[in-house]
């Protein structure tokens, strides 16, 4: 079992509005170095943009925000090569081979042309794709796409790994094959990582720790999750219920949607 350290993530006391929209609101959690933890709730709880504060594309209004020991909105060349983001999309460049996709970052941190080519070629042959380099992204599914982009992701070998609904565009069968895979890929490699999803099976399948959230973006239930739990199927259930009621249901038609944070103005990097 893999031993947890010292925070790699630090939020204390938090809140952020748009407007007059509060998404988050004194909020305080953190995640320590090695750990895996979700982050679920309804459309509004303040998910994407707790996400957006980590990225550093978004700053609190007030209270503190660590990644690493920097304040990813003003110190985010600090964070280079420490962070990597897999979103809801690929965002594959359509013009570059899946191979070139996942030297891109490599080669943006001024990584040897030749090491980002065999790193990327190994990253590829981990996540099931490596006679796939060649192919571009109009020639791969969706999930094939998806499995670039993490390769992308964890080729810079990042301290920490986000993830923003990485899984919910794929069907039921391709999104259980890959978070299985990411999961064990991430846990080999014992690296950190908060993802955000609408899916409680992607949760209870990855997470050691999940936070589920309920507006304005607070922590409404925290629940670690072990192996041994994983392989316990009533467990699993009664976790899977205490979740659901957490959440309140899939959907709640008196909730406010949570404003996207890239349509307002965000800290200059």
């Amino acid at each position: 079992m893999t031993t947890l350290h010292t925070p790699l993530i630090e939020l204390r006391d938090v809140s952020k509005r748009f407007g007059s929209h509060t998404a988050i609101d004194h909020l305080s959690m953190e995640v320590r170095e090695g750990e895996t933890v979700a982050l679920l709730g309804q459309t509004g709880a303040g998910k994407s943009t707790v996400m957006s504060l980590l990225m550093g594309t978004s700053s609190a209004d007030e209270g503190t925000v660590r990644v690493a020991g920097a304040d990813p909105a003003r110190d985010f060349v600090a964070l280079r090569g420490k962070l990597a983001v897999s979103f809801q999309t690929d965002r594959l460049l359509p013009w570059r081979t899946a191979q070139e996709n996942v030297e891109l970052g490599l080669l943006l941190l001024n990584r040897p042309r030749a090491e980002a080519r065999e790193r990327a070629a190994q990253w590829l042959r981990r996540v099931k794709l490596g006679d796939a380099g060649h192919k571009y992204p109009a020639e791969l599914s969706g999930g094939m796409r998806q499995r670039v982009s993490l390769a992308r992701a964890l080729a810079v070998d990042p301290a920490l790994v986000l993830l923003d609904e990485s899984f919910s565009q794929l069907d039921h069968v391709t999104s259980q094959t890959l978070r299985r895979d990411f999961a064990e890929i991430v846990r080999e490699q014992r690296k950190t990582c908060v993802f955000v999803t609408h899916r409680i099976e992607d949760a209870l399948e990855i997470a050691d720790r999940i936070l589920v959230l309920a507006a304005p973006a607070r922590v409404c239930l925290e629940l670690s999750v072990s192996a041994e739990q994983r392989q316990d199927t009533a467990c699993m259930a009664r976790m899977h219920q205490q979740i659901e009621r957490a959440i309140g249901g899939d959907t709640d038609t008196t909730a406010e949607a949570e404003p996207d944070p890239s349509s307002f103005t965000t800290t200059d990097h």
